[in-house]
């Protein structure tokens, strides 16, 4: 029997129904393209999200210290910040830092006791290493953290510790500064001879410079990273 043309043409039609390899290639490149696409545009929406929460409890933390000194004084209100002259040693400051018996936060009672510290989720009690429990909030206590449940960590009941909030750390630097350029900083021990009409400036007489620094460590990391800088300036 004759095959007609349109006999042959619907043959030749229906032996090319599948797809070709290169086809079949081509589609494989297009759809992978397009999910490597959004599964890179998700990483980026989690860094930026993880971001963001973090800048935002890294200011969080650097205010809760701002309020917590807000009222303090500059410097102790019972010795007060001078230079001892009395001894060999030559000229001491004497008031700087924190006094005897101050250990805890709350016992800090002057803008200079915070000088250096850090309030750490690995911080030990004792002012010895500069490093004490925290993170704190604007009361002095330590913050706590957020178990997997969502519910708040609570201190041990035989120990008294707790779980502080874990990765971070506020660490607070106080400097003197120039009365003229608060940009500058001065000596701890600084003072200025009278000249003149000028009477001289005492050596509790500067203004200070305050700034915490607040740093979190990723979990599984030995170096952190500096979230968040607040600084103010006390006349």
């Amino acid at each position: 029997m004759r095959m007609t043309n349109r006999s042959r043409r619907r043959g030749r039609h229906a032996a090319r129904g599948g797809f070709t390899l290169i086809e079949a290639a081509l589609a494989t490149i297009i759809i992978g393209v397009g999910v490597v696409a959004m599964v890179e545009a998700q990483q980026s929406f989690i860094t930026s999200n993880l971001w963001s929460s973090h800048a935002a409890s890294g200011t969080f933390l650097a205010n809760e210290v701002r309020e917590f000194t807000r009222h303090l004084p500059k410097h102790d209100p019972v010795t007060g910040l001078y230079i001892d002259s009395s001894g060999f040693g030559g000229d001491v400051l004497v008031g700087w830092g924190p006094e005897d018996g101050e250990v805890l936060p709350t016992d800090f009672d002057d803008l200079d006791d915070f000088d250096g510290v850090s309030f750490s989720f690995l911080g030990t009690v004792g002012i010895n290493d500069g490093d004490l429990p925290g993170p704190i909030n604007a009361f002095g206590d330590v913050i706590p953290d957020i178990l997997l449940d969502g519910s708040v960590a609570v201190p041990d009941p035989e120990t008294g510790d707790l779980d502080a909030m874990v990765g971070w750390i506020q660490t607070v630097f106080v400097q003197k500064v120039s009365p003229f350029d608060t940009g500058t900083a001065v000596a701890d021990n600084a003072t200025e001879p009278a000249a003149g009409s000028f009477a001289g400036r005492e050596v509790d007489d500067y203004p200070l410079r305050v700034t915490v620094e607040v740093t979190y460590v990723p979990p599984l990391s030995v170096q952190g990273e500096v979230i968040s800088r607040v600084t103010w300036i006390v006349p």
